[in-house]
């Protein structure tokens, strides 16, 4: 799973919310419940140019949730950018695996099944390595 940074913030670095001034923090959320392949791997960079498109057109309305963190201390969460949920964009638009082994979500299953049925984007490929199978065998030597 890749994380992004998602900037909740303008180009000075202050948000202007009710005549206040607000210093912006930058966080980096991991989408909960999918995987993208890594950027080494076929459609890693194209998942990763799709989820910056997606988080650029954020200027109007950006909400997330953090749901809590990883092992690795890192926050696990859902992010809604005008208004749509990035997690079904990205399953949609056949850049990612539902990750069932985190998250047992039917959505989610429903959208990869859809996605794969295209047979568009990584799914074009008949067995496209999952992301967590290929970081485990690159951990191994394979």
């Amino acid at each position: 799973m890749v994380t992004y940074p998602l900037y909740l913030l303008n180009n000075s670095g202050v948000l202007n919310l009710q005549n206040q001034e607000i210093l912006a923090q930058k966080y980096r959320i991991r989408l909960r419940g999918i995987d993208t392949p890594e950027s080494s791997v076929s459609y890693g960079k194209e998942a990763k140019e799709e989820l910056v498109k997606l988080v650029a057109c954020s200027r109007e309305m950006c909400k997330s949730s953090v749901n809590g963190e990883d092992r690795y201390g890192r926050c696990i969460g859902d992010i809604y950018i005008n208004g749509k949920f990035v997690r079904e964009v990205m399953l949609r638009k056949w850049f990612a695996w539902h990750y069932s082994a985190y998250d047992q979500h039917v959505e989610l299953a429903t959208w990869e099944k859809e996605a794969r049925a295209k047979r568009l984007g990584l799914w074009a490929s008949t067995n496209p390595e999952k992301p967590w199978e290929w970081r485990k065998n690159k951990q191994q030597g394979r």
